[in-house]
């Protein structure tokens, strides 16, 4: 058994609070979506401030926290993966190259998510940050053919009347909800799985901020 005297500090308080709001904030926001709008858009609102955080201290933060620390270069990303499969690869203190890629991944589709949501709510409620821009924005973009076909379907080719702008977004929204809720399943089986190769626990971690030497 490992003794406290193997274990460093890696995860400071940011990150390590920061994670977990952002866990407890997006599932909150996921679960109340059609039918508790306010405890949606504050759980939203969370999300946001959390990532705009997170993207500074990227920048400013503790050395583990920091983008220089964890980002890798798709060389190193692929050499890793490869080592990965054949169980060979190479323990890091820090964000692993995976991990990395996977926290720039999730910081994109969370500020889509949330950039998304915020059109849609000044849009539908004419509330939030944007609402002005919304109210004086007069052009809908134009709705990608695949989308435009989706929607055609959930409305059965009924010929359903509805803001093609309010259409547009909610969809745009939709897709980045989703592809967040499946990075997020992505994140948890690497997580699992390097703690199996690697035989420590990365979740305690990212609790204590500790992690062995």
């Amino acid at each position: 058994m490992k003794t406290n005297e193997n274990m460093i500090k890696v995860w400071d308080p940011i990150v390590r609070i920061g994670h977990w709001t952002l866990v407890i904030a997006f599932f909150v926001a996921y679960f109340t979506e059609d039918d508790y709008l306010t405890q949606h858009t504050w759980a939203g609102y969370v999300v946001g401030v959390v990532v705009a955080l997170r993207l500074l201290w990227g920048f400013v933060g503790t050395e583990h926290a920091r983008f220089s620390d964890f980002v890798p270069s798709p060389f190193t990303f692929t050499h890793y993966v490869r080592d990965l499969r054949h169980n060979r690869a190479k323990r890091f203190v820090g964000h692993n190259p995976a991990g990395g890629a996977m926290v720039v991944a999730l910081l994109i589709v969370l500020s889509g998510t949330v950039s998304s949501g915020l059109v849609l709510y000044a849009i539908e409620e004419n509330k939030g940050p944007l609402a002005d821009w919304v109210a004086n924005s007069t052009d809908a973009p134009a709705m990608p053919a695949l989308i435009a076909a989706a929607i055609a379907d959930d409305d059965g080719g009924e010929g359903h009347e509805e803001d093609p702008h309010e259409e547009f977004w909610e969809e745009i929204h939709e897709i980045f909800t989703n592809l967040t809720l499946f990075l997020v399943g992505l994140h948890v089986a690497g997580v699992l799985f390097s703690s199996y190769v690697h035989k420590e626990n990365l979740v305690r971690s990212m609790f204590t901020g500790r992690k062995r030497d």
